[in-house]
């Protein structure tokens, strides 16, 4: 394309009120915004943008710095500056501080506390859904949920998951909660017998399954892992010794190391788990790629139980997840379900079933995988240097911090550089000792500029640990 600078835009920005790199800049935003200016349209070079409005070339430069940085524009060396591609939308910063009382407080603060989605179109989905929903079926508005009302949503369930390797999933098999935590205390709640039972975790693991336990008076130990997982000896052990009879794990992406346990390993898992009639929970919320090997729940039809949802790859904010049962317990499951809240509303199952049956959401998740990876690379180019577990499609990073660094040190340096990250001992059992690690979850609700940033601060906290003085 050639270089364009309309008739319609002003050539004499005196009219107009602020510096003049940013009366440039508003022009040249409000061009794009009505149209005058379309994607793909390439800018005057600087120094001749500038004999025309009678600046500086400086001013202009800066004007143009000024909207790549936001995204409008991109700077392809050699060829121009260029009106870009729209940008994933990330949620506007008021919304962003409201998140966190911090970033409330403080604009410049990131919590990388927990993932948070950048929207890549799946806002204006539900809002299309939920108008659907309140032109539907008024009864959903007035009955309570019942077992035949959900069978649709059921179904739309299994096939959205029959991609999976989670083998054949019947509508049957599959019960609705309040995301994927409440699927945990569900499946507890319909496996747990006895006064005062015993689970097992991973040494480090989703801090979830401990608060499920206890909700259930269930005790929770830790079992010893390596970078593949659950060590098998020590699961042998661990039963002898506590009489366990659930296992709680996360074997596709570990939550919070990012490891993966491979399909030898898992059968190792199964093999024990048979030869003492322990039921395996496997927690697959926090994938969002493809998995990488046959579930617990394939690997052992008897025993595994499957919780996932869509909280890492649509949207939390809706709190819907999916129980799996294993072969022949999808009654258990569901009785405990109605047992305990009777169902999720109607109106948010009807609105899952429009979602997850829409043609255009699959491209939704994948658009969101994208983006969120685009994040993870900021960081692994930021922080890369140091011992580093990440994947693209994992939306966090587990950092092992260098000498020098605790854990609990560094998560207070950072907090005080704006930056709120979580150590690895939130991770451990309360008897448990955890490494000089913590985890940096992926935050979509800020521009990859800010990302950036925060990474750099806890790069320069990583380069300069304090001095430590020897007694």
């Amino acid at each position: 394309m050639g270089t364009i600078w309309p008739n319609e835009l002003p050539a004499d920005l005196s009219g107009r009120s602020g510096p003049k790199y940013q009366r440039v800049a508003d022009t040249i935003r409000a061009a794009v915004e009505d149209g005058t200016l379309c994607i793909g349209t390439k800018l005057p070079p600087v120094r001749e943008l500038a004999y025309q409005l009678k600046i500086t070339p400086g001013t202009v430069a800066r004007a143009y710095s000024l909207l790549t940085d936001d995204g409008l524009l991109q700077a392809e060396v050699g060829r121009g500056t260029f009106v870009a591609e729209p940008e994933t939308k990330v949620l506007d910063d008021v919304w962003s501080r409201q998140l966190h009382l911090l970033e409330a407080s403080n604009p410049g603060h990131v919590s990388l506390f927990s993932p948070r989605l950048a929207d890549v179109g799946q806002v204006a989905a539900l809002r299309e859904a939920m108008v659907k929903v309140s032109q539907g079926d008024p009864l959903q508005f007035l009955n309570y949920p019942t077992r035949d009302a959900y069978k649709p949503v059921r179904e739309v369930v299994a096939d959205w998951l029959s991609d999976e390797l989670l083998g054949n999933v019947h509508q049957n098999d599959v019960v609705l909660t309040h995301g994927g935590q409440n699927g945990i205390l569900t499946v507890l709640q319909t496996v747990l017998e006895g006064p005062q039972p015993t689970i097992l975790v991973e040494d480090l693991s989703y801090a979830g399954f401990r608060r499920a336990a206890e909700l259930a008076r269930a005790r929770g130990v830790g079992v010893a892992m390596d970078d593949k997982g659950i060590l098998p000896d020590s699961l042998e052990l661990a039963i002898r010794k506590t009489g366990a009879t659930v296992l709680c794990t996360s074997p596709e992406v570990h939550n919070p190391t990012g490891l993966y346990t491979p399909l030898e390993r898992r059968k190792e898992i199964v093999e024990i788990a048979r030869r003492h009639e322990v039921q395996i929970i496997e927690d697959d919320c926090y994938r969002m790629g493809e998995a990488r090997a046959p579930s617990y729940r394939v690997l052992a039809p008897e025993l595994g139980w499957h919780v996932t949802s869509f909280s890492k790859t649509i949207t939390p904010a809706l709190r819907v997840g999916f129980a799996l049962a294993p072969k022949g317990r999808g009654a258990d499951l569901r009785r405990t379900a109605e047992y305990s809240y009777f169902g999720i509303a109607q109106p948010l199952a009807e609105l899952t079933r429009i979602l997850l049956s829409d043609p255009r959401t699959p491209q939704l998740v994948r658009d969101v995988r994208k983006e969120m990876a685009k994040y993870v690379r900021i960081a692994v180019n930021a922080l890369g240097s140091f011992e580093l577990v990440w994947s693209d499609s994992v939306p966090f990073l587990w950092l092992r911090l260098p000498s020098g660094w605790r854990s609990a040190a560094f998560t207070r340096a950072a907090e005080a550089q704006g930056v709120q990250i979580r150590s690895a001992d939130e991770f451990a059992l309360r008897d448990g000792r955890a490494p000089n690690a913590v985890r940096i979850a992926v935050n979509g609700h800020v521009t990859p500029k800010r990302f950036e940033e925060a990474m750099l601060r806890l790069r320069a906290l990583l380069d300069n640990p304090p001095e430590q003085i020897s007694v």
